[in-house]
Order: C-alpha cells, then sequence, then structure tokens
C-alpha cells in the first residue's frame, strides 16, 4: 500500500510538471546560475500560448505574455556584480530559482583541449585540486549534442556547479586556470558554459547561414537532414564494428575457451619474443603494420616492502585500446589511445618476488605501441619499479582495421544547432575558443571558417562587440633539423592573422606542447595567457602586456631583412639568452634555409650567407618549432609568422 501510494504521488507530480499550462526554464537557467553583469541580461522560458508569466529579481517585476510558438522572454537591465540572490516567475505555477550570482559568463567553445577536465591534469596539479574551493565560480557542463533538422531550443540537460575539490575534477582544466585568475582580479563571479566537443572541426560550429559561404561543407550536411537516414547509418556502422570486435574476440588466441589465458600469472610465455617499451612493434618486429590484437607480458620482481601494498600501474598512452592485468588481474582497461593509463589497484594485487603484468593490446589501425617518452612505472609502498626495456609479446589475432564510421559530431553544423542555439539568448561576457587540431588536414581553409565563425557567434548572440579569446595550436610531433613545410604552422598561422579582426585575443602556446602528446598537460600556462588576452580585449586594461611578438612587416636592404613587431612590452629578447633561432629565409626560388638573426632594439634583422636577395622570412614555422626562442621581456612567446603568400 505504501508503494503505490508513493507511485501514485510520483505520477501526480510527473502530470504536474508536464502540464502544458506550466512554466517551463531552460536548464540554463536554473538554480547556482551566474547571470552577466553589466549587460542587459534575458530569461526565457515556455508556457501555455497567451500566458501572463512576471520575472521579479532583486525588487524589481518583469512581465511578458506567451506568444503562440509557446516561448515567453524578459529582459532584465543592466546590473552590478553581486551575490547570492533569487529570482522567482509566476505564471499558473510558481518557481525560485535560489544562489543566482551576477557576474562574468564565459562561453568555452573547441575541441578536446577545451574539453580536457582537471581530473586529467590532478597530478600534475594537486595543490590546485586540494584547494579548489571557490562558490564564485562555477560551470554548466552541457552534454554533447547535435543536429541537422534546425538549431534546437534547449540543451538535454546539466547545471550550475559550484568549485569545490570534488566538483573541481570535472571542469576544464582550461577554464579553470582562466577563472581563477579572472575572479581572483577583478573579483567578480565566474560563470564557464562549457560546450566543447573532442575532435570538432570549426565547421560543425557554424550556423546554416554560415554555411551558406562554404557550399563543400553546405552539401557535406545535407544528406544528414534525414533523421530516418543517420539512424540506418548508425545501425549499420554500429553492427560492423560490433562483428569486428567479435571476430576479434574469437580469433584471440590468447583467450582461446579450453585453452591456458595469456593473461594468466602461470602462463609459460618463455618462448615469446621481445620488443622495447616504449615503441612500435612495426618498428621493432617482424610483424609490421599489423592490426588485431597482440599480447605483451612482463615480469617484474617487487621486493616485500611493496608486496600486500595498494599501488598504481602507469603505462603512458597505448596505441590503440587495451586491458590490462596484474597477476592475472585486471587492473584498468581504456577503450582509445588518448588517456593516460594510470591504473590504481587495492592491497591484495602484488605480493613479494615475481609478478607478472599482462596488456592485451588492440591495433585498431595504423601504427600500435606504446607511446615513447611516457612513464611506464609501477609504484607501491612509496617506492616505484621502472617498466621500460624489454617485453615479451604474441600475436593474438590479425585483423583488417576497424570499418570507419561517420562521427556525425563533426559534421558542417551540427554542434551549431545541438549546442550554440540553445544557449544564444543568454547574455556572456566573451568566447573562450581551444581548436584547429581537427582542421590541420584542411588549413586553407581555416582562416576564412574561423573568421566566419567569429562573425557568426556575435551575430546569433546579438553581441556585436563579442570579445573572442582563442588559443593558438601548441607544438606537436618530433622536431625537424631542416626547414620544410607544416600543416600546423599554416594554421598557426592563419590564427595570428585572425587578430586582424576586433576585439579578438590569441594565447600563444608553441612553448608548452608535448611533442607526443595532442593534449598537452600544462593547461596553467593556457589558461593565463588567455586570462592576459581577456584583461586586454574584454576588460580594457591597455596596460596589459597581453601577447608576444607579433610580426607588423619588413623591409629588404641588400641581403638583409629587417622585421618590425607589435606586442614587443619591456622589449624583444631570446628565451635562454643564446642566439635566436627559429628563423628561416628564402630568395626568389622559394627555398628556405635556417638564417641568422639578432635583435636590434625592437627589430629583428635576420639573412643568411646562402640567400643574397631575399623575399621571405618565416618564423616557428614548424609542427615543433624547438629552436624557436623569441619572447618579449614579460615572458610571452612570439607567434608562428610567414611574409611570404606563395
Amino acid at each position: 500500500m505504501k508503494t503505490s501510494a508513493l507511485l501514485s504521488v510520483a505520477l501526480g507530480l510527473l502530470v504536474t510538471t508536464a502540464a502544458p499550462a506550466q512554466v517551463r526554464l531552460p536548464h540554463l537557467v536554473s538554480n547556482g546560475m551566474v547571470l552577466q553583469r553589466d549587460a542587459p541580461v534575458r530569461i526565457w522560458g515556455w508556457a501555455k500560448p497567451g500566458e501572463a508569466v512576471s520575472v521579479a529579481f532583486q525588487g524589481k517585476t518583469y512581465r511578458a505574455t506567451t506568444g503562440a510558438d509557446g516561448q515567453w522572454r524578459v529582459q532584465l537591465p543592466a546590473m552590478k556584480a553581486g551575490c547570492p540572490y533569487e529570482l522567482k516567475i509566476d505564471a499558473s505555477n510558481h518557481l525560485v530559482l535560489k544562489d543566482v550570482l551576477l557576474g562574468d559568463v564565459w562561453f568555452c567553445a573547441g575541441q578536446s583541449n577545451m574539453e580536457l577536465p582537471m581530473r586529467r591534469v590532478r597530478d600534475k596539479y594537486p595543490q590546485e585540486v586540494a584547494t579548489a574551493n571557490n562558490p564564485r565560480i562555477r560551470q554548466f557542463d552541457v552534454p554533447m549534442r547535435y543536429d541537422f533538422r534546425g538549431p534546437k531550443k534547449d540543451v538535454t540537460g546539466g547545471s550550475w556547479v559550484s568549485l569545490t575539490p570534488e566538483t573541481v575534477l570535472g571542469f576544464s582544466a582550461v577554464g579553470y586556470f582562466f577563472a581563477k585568475e579572472i575572479n581572483a582580479k577583478y573579483q567578480v563571479p565566474v560563470g564557464l558554459i562549457k560546450v566543447a566537443v573532442g575532435g570538432s572541426p570549426a565547421e560543425a560550429w557554424l550556423s546554416a547561414d554560415a554555411l551558406k559561404q562554404f557550399p563543400k561543407y553546405e552539401q557535406q550536411a545535407a544528406p544528414y537532414k534525414d533523421s530516418a537516414a543517420v539512424a540506418g547509418i548508425q545501425q549499420r556502422e554500429r553492427a560492423a564494428v560490433g562483428e569486428w570486435y567479435k571476430r576479434l574476440h574469437q580469433a584471440d588466441q590468447g583467450e582461446a575457451p579450453g585453452q591456458p589465458k595469456w593473461s594468466s600469472p602461470g602462463y609459460d610465455a618463455s618462448a615469446w619474443p621481445t620488443m622495447s617499451v616504449p615503441g612500435y612493434w612495426a618498428e621493432q618486429t617482424p610483424l609490421g603494420m599489423v592490426n588485431g590484437v597482440l599480447w605483451f607480458r612482463k615480469e617484474v620482481e617487487v621486493p616485500a616492502s611493496m608486496a600486500g601494498q595498494p599501488g598504481r600501474l602507469e603505462l603512458g598512452t597505448l596505441v590503440d585500446a587495451d586491458s590490462t592485468y596484474i597477476n592475472g588481474q585486471l587492473v584498468g582497461s581504456t577503450a582509445y589511445q588518448y588517456p593516460p593509463r594510470k591504473y590504481d589497484f587495492g592491497p591484495g594485487v602484488l605480493k613479494a618476488g615475481k609478478n607478472v603484468i599482462t596488456v592485451r593490446l588492440i591495433s585498431n589501425g595504423g601504427r600500435g605501441g606504446f607511446t615513447k617518452e611516457k612513464t611506464y612505472q609501477l609504484t607501491a609502498g612509496g617506492q616505484t619499479l621502472d617498466l621500460r626495456g624489454p617485453w615479451q609479446y604474441k600475436l593474438g589475432a590479425t585483423m583488417p582495421p576497424t570499418p570507419g564510421t561517420i562521427t556525425f559530431q563533426y559534421q558542417p553544423g551540427g554542434l551549431y544547432n545541438g549546442l550554440v542555439a540553445p544557449a544564444l539568448p543568454y547574455a556572456i561576457k566573451g568566447v573562450l575558443w581551444y581548436q584547429g587540431e581537427s582542421n590541420v588536414g584542411r588549413p586553407a581553409d581555416y582562416y576564412a571558417l574561423t573568421s566566419t565563425l567569429v562573425q557568426d557567434l556575435r551575430t546569433h548572440f546579438q553581441q556585436p562587440n563579442l570579445p573572442f579569446l582563442y588559443v593558438q595550436l601548441a607544438n606537436i610531433n618530433a622536431a625537424k633539423k631542416e626547414p620544410g613545410e607544416s600543416n600546423q604552422a599554416l594554421v598557426r598561422d592563419a590564427q595570428r592573422r585572425l587578430l586582424a579582426l576586433p576585439r579578438t585575443g590569441m594565447a600563444v602556446i608553441t612553448d608548452v606542447g608535448e611533442w607526443n602528446d595532442i593534449h598537452p598537460l600544462d593547461k596553467q600556462t593556457v589558461g593565463h595567457r588567455l586570462a592576459l588576452a581577456a584583461e586586454k580585449v574584454a576588460y580594457g586594461d591597455a596596460k596589459v602586456v597581453a601577447s608576444g611578438p607579433l610580426y607588423q612587416g619588413m623591409k629588404i636592404a641588400g641581403n638583409q631583412a629587417t622585421l618590425t613587431f607589435a606586442g614587443v612590452g619591456g622589449g624583444l629578447e631570446a628565451k635562454g639568452g643564446g642566439p635566436l633561432g627559429g628563423f628561416t629565409v628564402a630568395g626568389a626560388d622559394h627555398k628556405f634555409v635556417p638564417a641568422q638573426a639578432r635583435i636590434e632594439g625592437n627589430k629583428i634583422l635576420v639573412s643568411s650567407p646562402q640567400v643574397t636577395a631575399p623575399v621571405a622570412v618565416r618564423y616557428a614555422w614548424a609542427d615543433n618549432p624547438a629552436d624557436a626562442n623569441l619572447y618579449n621581456k614579460e615572458g610571452l612567446p612570439a607567434s608562428t609568422f610567414r611574409t611570404d603568400e606563395f
């Protein structure tokens, strides 16, 4: 009887909530929200057409009538920063939103480096995590959603979350460090609306109107407006990928039924060959570029002081997916290559003497293995064992590459409709944008795409002067000694040229990347440099040096090019005190060679004995410009640039 009564009450509440006359609010307009200070603020929602709605805030009441489309909206005047407040909404029902703040709201968009949470960098910043306790910094993490049929009215979920040592783990790491600096300097609440989607290209964030400027991208998205067709594609792709994994499992000798499991610590692997970890089997073994599943084993001697202790197994990053065992016990698994393998285990795993670590590694395509120059170690009881060196290996199953799939969230316009459009009524201070890696394969389009994006966001947010602050691509891949072409550099240069648009700012980070990881861990520097850009662009602090040297112009006299720069701050310098590096010069043959460069006041003189009549200079023109060391005295690096437009 008690259960039935509770069920009846619950059903009654559900019916009441869903009643068409009831006012409904978008997810962003909810408890704990941060509203934009010093700007008109829109509050909106839905109710029965013709229904009168009143909104009370800070002693004033604002009224609206629901339109024929079921939507109502009121506009609150610009208000000063402060907190906490209540916002009351009255119609046929009564709603009270509590703990509302007035401060600065930043729209955090882009791909995985903006999305990457503090959880991923907690080992680098343990003190930051432990002391992150500030109710005036908040984040709304918008669930990923795409749509090709048109703009959506609301996001699918999410809530405003205040900063604590527990919640900070879900905050965008870049967003957290940015918000911390802005809050500390201006003493106002800071709200982050995080809509970043890993791997998303710039065109996915453009509206249908903006995509009209790019017919090839508009045509690319056109078939996906048919939701039934999309569902059919997804079903076929899931079936194909599922069948691939089914056949992989059936073919894997390491898991063959009726046979000893290769993950068992007692399995005799004495005949297995070895390869050096970290490394890739295509480079070290006769297997070549094989895909499928490989098994790796390593025996380690564990001292008695580590035995029975909880610990952590770190295996850098693995390409692609792994299941990892210690003494036959599964201690962790990861489905794709990018996350660091940091597998914590309990006290019952390690024993004194011989222990066996086994990794079942699936290669979905391309080159599989253990990423170089990462951490490979076993830690317990305050001691650490180095796991680099020879590991035994054996091929479990050979497979063709995993069937390709369409990543629908990457298709043009989908993320605008699903993530940007629902937030458009919300007043914001500016946009933080960290994206570009997914457009490196098509660098010629990048400037047009991103300059269109800036205008598109300003138009649809109805904020023509909306600050747009962004992160230039980091250094990546192995450094090369000789000059050459670089798509990374082309995208960076396009990002530099975006500064010609008003109220834009750029954080240069070619000195904080990691050659072997597209997700560098140093997000504090990124957040700091974005905060400097915000101080200059969004907060109007003219005294702030917000960027490193930015190429302005070139004059040529004889065999020497003289370059001038903005962003010199207190002056130019070569970081580390050595000679300037990273410059190349070319003559009419367009053959770039390393150049000598020296600082003369706020100018740089560039020449090479190999080029008697220079026509063009480039700087930091490489995926990983390791020798580029031009900075200003404020410690900010110069941007990649080129003077040529060949």
